[in-house]
């Protein structure tokens, strides 16, 4: 790796690590950065996981003043998310290469459609609180719980976007502000992130230079994240992730 992609790698690990921290949708800017510095896609999926591990609880970390009185909510949804991201670091290595050269295209696809459609997701959970009043189950219940698990398999398997279909999840089934549930989000990425990582280190191959990259990069975004999360236009966040997952999905099809 030459010097430009050191600083290439390390820059993608900044931007995702703020992206995470404040929308979700990170790996759709490091993921096409490793394919383009060289890595191998299952390659390239495993480093990025290990080097976003940081940058996940640097965010979460950076919202912990929201998370304040979550304590049962967070273990609760965090243990779905630990069997869901083993689950889906398994699936990883278990399929043949083949398969995720075929799987992630869709993948990224369908992660970007998310990404354009959380405003309107965002204003469907509005449009539901408005009109119920209940709080509900405090924690989302078995429903939840067993979505954020598939989520989590997801996320373990391949992460972009996994941070917009956890706050959708939680957005509709749990009646609380925006905020803290974002907060929890953080938790939920770094738990899978996580989970996927420890996995990895034993049982894949991965590229250690891009792995220190992207986790130094990625610590230092999820600060700058949680910092300017409520400032920062969303639609500015979605353009530039569906820009470079369009140039994903392009180098993918192409290689």
């Amino acid at each position: 790796m030459t010097v430009w992609e050191a600083m290439a790698v390390c820059a993608a690990g900044i931007a995702a690590g703020g992206i995470n921290t404040i929308v979700g949708s990170g790996t759709l800017i490091t993921f096409p950065v490793l394919l383009a510095v060289g890595l191998p896609p299952v390659t390239a999926n495993v480093s990025n996981s290990l080097g976003l591990v940081p940058g996940s609880v640097s965010g979460a970390i950076g919202y912990r003043r929201e998370l304040r009185g979550q304590r049962d909510r967070v273990l609760r949804l965090g243990a779905a998310a630990l069997v869901g991201g083993l689950t889906g670091a398994v699936l990883l290595l278990t399929l043949p290469s083949s398969a995720f050269d075929m799987i992630v295209p869709v993948l990224i696809a369908l992660a970007l459609v998310l990404v354009v459609l959380q405003p309107r997701l965002a204003a469907a959970v509005r449009r539901r609180r408005e009109r119920d009043e209940r709080s509900g189950h405090p924690h989302g219940g078995a429903p939840l719980q067993g979505g954020i698990a598939l989520a989590g398999a997801y996320g373990g398997y391949f992460g972009a976007a996994q941070g917009v279909v956890y706050l959708a999840l939680m957005g509709l089934l749990i009646h609380d502000d925006l905020q803290r549930i974002n907060a929890v989000k953080n938790v939920l990425g770094a738990v899978v992130n996580g989970t996927a990582a420890v996995f990895f280190l034993f049982v894949a191959d991965f590229d250690w230079t891009a792995v220190l990259l992207i986790a130094c990069g990625s610590a230092a975004g999820g600060q700058i994240g949680a910092r300017i999360g409520r400032r920062l236009s969303p639609s500015v966040l979605r353009g530039v992730i569906v820009a470079v997952g369009l140039a994903a999905i392009a180098q993918l099809l192409l290689r």
